[in-house]
């Protein structure tokens, strides 16, 4: 890669490495250090260099709460914890390092995203979406720039055999809806919940099948699928190489994405979902609020969650050409906003102004 560029190395089970390798065969020469920072270990070095070496901060997650949750210690939390919130907060910084084995799904950190320090020490900052934008502005962003994720629909095509093929291998008819999750499976992906109501939907007799691919990022979760993912109609996959993910993203009908609590993430799955032409549910939360109400299905986070997604995945089901005209809304949206070429004009754009501050 790019000496000017530093992400988690590629080949790395993560999707940031995936975009910045991509990214950077694109850009060619960078003008200057352009840092992909995201919500866990993988960015430790390169978070080190962004406050060493200042440049451009690319945050892939606006929340760096829990990657740093993980590398420092007590003292040296509560005074990043004061750096970002202030000493009369001091007492809460304190409850939330006791009870940080639930950070991964207590609201509570993903309100305080603890980014300051690396927003104020970068020459600019990039995120994917408005509520990583407010996120980082409420941080002390000053040069600030929304560069949408890119979608790189890639030269390879599938026959419709090959698609075929993966769909019997399902169970999936002719006219089985297929739903799909896929990524790196998180509690905040809302994945019990979506199995939940996918069962409710097959059990209404639905003709429904759910391929549900990736690995579990915690082993409590782990365990649960185990159990809630062992159903005739579900079809558990671990990690798909990437043309596995693109021949399977290619068979499924609709995708279930959704985010809760939201971390100032845009999902590359939705994105590359999307740009096939394929609906996908997704959170009704600010990371979204860019993509037109025609284009992407919502799902309230909170109580009503559950019977709002069973809703919507029994409307994609029932009416195959509803689900085509948001599918091709999305991909409508998907290359006028998201294209290769137009994010890669915004980055040098970006990056060549950065390179001209002192």
């Amino acid at each position: 890669m790019n000496a000017a560029s530093w992400a988690p190395a590629p080949g790395s089970h993560s999707g940031v490495a995936d975009y910045a390798e991509a990214l950077t065969r694109a850009l060619g020469d960078i003008p200057v250090n352009l840092y992909h920072l995201g919500n866990n270990r993988l960015h430790a070095e390169i978070y080190d260099r962004a406050l060493r070496e200042p440049g451009v901060i690319v945050l892939h997650d606006a929340v760096l709460h829990h990657f740093l949750l993980g590398r420092l210690s007590e003292e040296q939390y509560l005074a990043e914890w004061v750096f970002n919130y202030g000493e009369w907060r001091r007492e809460l910084g304190e409850e939330l390092w006791r009870e940080r084995a639930r950070s991964g799904t207590d609201p509570r950190y993903f309100r305080f995203p603890m980014i300051r320090r690396v927003v104020e020490a970068s020459k600019a900052v990039i995120v994917h979406n408005p509520g990583a934008a407010a996120i980082a502005r409420a941080h002390g962003a000053k040069e600030l720039t929304v560069i949408p994720h890119f979608h790189d629909p890639g030269t390879e095509t599938f026959s419709s055999e090959e698609i075929a093929r993966l769909r019997e291998g399902l169970g999936a008819g002719r006219t089985t809806t297929v739903f799909g999750i896929f990524g790196y499976l998180r509690e905040t992906k809302r994945v019990m919940p979506s199995l939940a109501s996918f069962r409710r939907l097959h059990a209404a007799g639905r003709d429904v099948v759910l391929l549900l691919a990736g690995e579990a990022v915690s082993p409590d979760l782990g365990r649960l699928l185990a159990t809630e993912a062992d159903h005739p109609a579900i079809h558990r996959r671990g990690h798909l190489t990437e043309r596995e993910l693109r021949l399977a993203t290619a068979a499924v009908d609709c995708g279930v994405n959704l985010r809760y609590p939201a971390a100032g993430e845009t999902s590359g799955i939705a994105i590359r979902l999307m740009g096939l032409g394929k609906p996908v549910i997704g959170s009704d939360i600010a990371e979204n609020a860019d993509i037109p109400e025609t284009a992407m299905l919502r799902v309230s986070p909170g109580p009503a969650e559950m019977e709002e997604l069973f809703a919507q995945m029994a409307l994609i089901e029932k009416y195959p050409g509803v689900a085509r005209q948001i599918g091709a809304e999305a991909a409508a949206h998907i290359r006028e906003h998201h294209s290769l070429g137009a994010v890669v004009r915004k980055y040098r754009e970006t990056l060549a102004r950065a390179a001209r501050l002192t």
